[in-house]
């Protein structure tokens, strides 16, 4: 058959194709560039100081590896099953593209459960970026492999090894760039790269929106608003003071337990996490069963409370709401709950309650809470002496530590899922996040007063005082954990990152009481905050009478049970509430109404 264009018409024909060809290209090169421009970002990000002779930055860590010894066998063993990996690939892989590409054999090495990075089908379907993705996966678990067989290194240091070159390992898979995600790369060719271009415009906004900080839009900030569609519990703010309010929730039974419940949840993030939306709020839930709930909403500090450390959270914090409760239920005791550093303030509390014989807390629960911190798990990368100097440099000239570096730090502790996932979606496919309550609440971040962090740091993190009999004071009070005797229930979760269930269980072996431990399924957040009705998860309970050394001892003998740990703590805490009585109303006691719940220090922007 004969081509029966005219000669001007092919050439139209070929000049269109070519003019389309170099579209797509100088797209795919802008894309590559966006992403160039995010990896500085990214990079400038990490934590990275001088060095200094207490121990070593990221850069030294280099430094360290140039001068230790491997593990010759383990060495060996890596990079045969790296050979042997890649031969079975190029084998299987000629051998499809042979009968037509179409069949996928066995791969050689499939990516971890859980791992979403590789869901599209053309990962596997698609011959070549089948190869990527596997030739990715194989040289990650080679580098992970090679670093396992280091010897010689301390245990901070194989640590942040670990991290670093798991950020690093992360950063640099196929998914994150747009000429090896075939899924970018089919979203350019559907839309004539539209999707890049809304992908910068994504990115400009972001740069802009925090001053040239890698903050990357999580979810649509404008979908939800505190106290309207989110933390819209009913409830009262009946006290006040510099550092916090009271909030008195309505009672939602006609009757509730005598012994009120005062919740003092984390100041590194805003309380709402316990009170998201209806159906997936824990304040509302604990309301149903018959708690008059109090909870102190921390304020979002400024440079005015530079000053403020562990005494004044102490002091004016907790005893503080110890009294105004009092002076609003009419009830003296109390049981509590205290989530992540809430829970470490907490124990602090208690052990000087004790020494002072003030026994007002008849029940404290402690969620996700560490008390003993030598395996606090990855935040310990972050608390060297080297970083500290550019905390204590930040500090000392703001007064506070800023939320958006908190924020940023945890969501490296999850890489994928907080910040590449979020690169792909918003830069590569050029998408706007979805609306979801649970990531607004993680945006919304807060600030850090300067001379609390420093103690939190290095008391904690560093030294480890707390653990110690008198390493702490606290108003002038030296303080031994040892020592309280309040009922104690330690909730941790399986996959926390933050308070490692090892590093929770701890306490189990240092308070002097009643003690019970539970472990919930997932991890620091979806792990608690797990509701009934979801029937999600899973959770361990252990009735043996027998000490444990570890978590991981007690896990062994534990028994696992389906859906949310909430009923089972509530057994528990109810035998410490007391008696029934009629419900209260907030204002009904010494204290009157101050405003309307969720108050106003929940609503200050960092």
């Amino acid at each position: 058959m004969t081509d029966k264009r005219k000669p001007d018409d092919a050439s139209d024909s070929s000049a269109a194709f070519s003019d389309a060809f170099q579209g797509m290209a100088d797209l795919a090169t802008q894309g590559q560039a966006l992403m160039t421009e995010w990896m500085k970002s990214f990079a400038a990000s990490m934590p990275d100081t001088p060095s200094a002779p207490e121990g070593p930055s990221a850069n030294e860590i280099v430094e360290a590896l140039s001068k230790t010894s491997f593990d010759n066998s383990a060495l060996m063993k890596a990079q045969t099953e790296l050979w042997s990996g890649y031969q079975k690939l190029w084998m299987s892989t000629t051998q499809r593209m042979l009968n037509g590409g179409t069949e996928p054999g066995e791969p050689v090495i499939e990516p971890e459960p859980g791992d979403r990075r590789f869901r599209d089908p053309d990962w596997t379907a698609n011959p070549c970026f089948d190869f990527i993705k596997q030739s990715y996966l194989l040289n990650a678990r080679w580098l992970k492999e090679v670093l396992t067989a280091t010897e010689g290194l301390d245990a901070d240091t194989e640590q942040k090894l670990d991290f670093y070159t798991r950020q690093m390992i992360d950063a640099f898979a196929p998914t994150n760039f747009p000429l090896t995600n075939p899924e970018v790369i089919r979203e350019t060719q559907e839309t004539g790269g539209e999707n890049l271009i809304r992908g910068a415009r994504n990115f400009q906004a972001d740069m802009e929106r925090s001053n040239g900080a890698p903050v990357i839009s999580q979810t649509d900030m404008d979908a939800f608003e505190v106290g309207r569609n989110i933390a819209v519990s009913p409830g009262s703010v009946v006290f006040q003071n510099e550092l916090f309010q009271l909030i008195q929730y309505e009672s939602l039974t006609e009757q509730v337990y005598k012994r009120p419940l005062l919740i003092v949840p984390p100041w590194i993030n805003k309380f709402y996490i316990l009170d998201l939306q209806p159906e997936n709020s824990y304040i509302k839930w604990l309301s149903e069963q018959g708690y008059t709930v109090f909870l102190m909403s921390w304020v979002n500090p400024d440079a005015s409370l530079r000053d403020k450390g562990f005494d004044e959270y102490v002091q004016d914090g907790i005893l503080a709401a110890l009294q105004a409760v009092e002076m609003a239920s009419g009830e003296r005791e109390v049981t509590t709950i205290g989530y992540c550093i809430g829970g470490t303030l907490l124990s602090a509390t208690l052990a000087w309650m004790t020494a002072h014989g003030d026994d007002r807390v008849k029940a404290a629960t402690f969620l996700a809470a560490q008390v003993d911190f030598t395996e606090a798990g990855e935040l310990r990368v972050f608390t060297d002496d080297q970083q500290l100097k550019v905390v204590e440099a930040e500090v000392e000239k703001n007064g506070f530590l800023d939320g958006k570096q908190m924020a940023w730090t945890f969501n490296m502790l999850r890489a994928n899922d907080l910040i590449w996932s979020f690169v792909v979606n918003n830069y590569l496919m050029g998408r706007d996040p979805a609306a979801f309550d649970l990531l607004f609440w993680n945006a919304d971040s807060t600030r850090f007063p300067g001379r609390l962090l420093l103690e939190y740091l290095r008391n904690m993190y560093q030294d480890n005082l707390l653990v110690e009999p008198g390493g702490v004071e606290i108003l002038d009070t030296p303080i031994d954990l040892g020592t309280i005797k309040t009922p104690s229930f330690f909730q941790a979760t399986k996959e926390d990152h933050i308070a490692p269930y090892n590093s929770v269980f701890k306490a189990m072996n240092l308070f002097a009481g009643e003690k019970r431990f539970a472990l919930a399924g997932s991890g620091h957040i979806a792990g608690i905050v797990n509701p009934p009705a979801k029937q999600k998860y899973q959770y361990w309970t252990n009735a043996k009478r027998k000490k444990y050394a570890s978590g991981d001892e007690w896990l062994a003998d534990a028994t696992e049970t389906p859906g949310s740990w909430w009923p089972y703590w509530h057994k528990w805490n109810l035998r410490k509430s007391g008696a029934k009585i009629a419900a209260r109303k907030p204002g009904d006691g010494l204290l009157k109404i101050i405003e309307a719940a969720p108050g106003s220090y929940v609503q200050v922007k960092t």
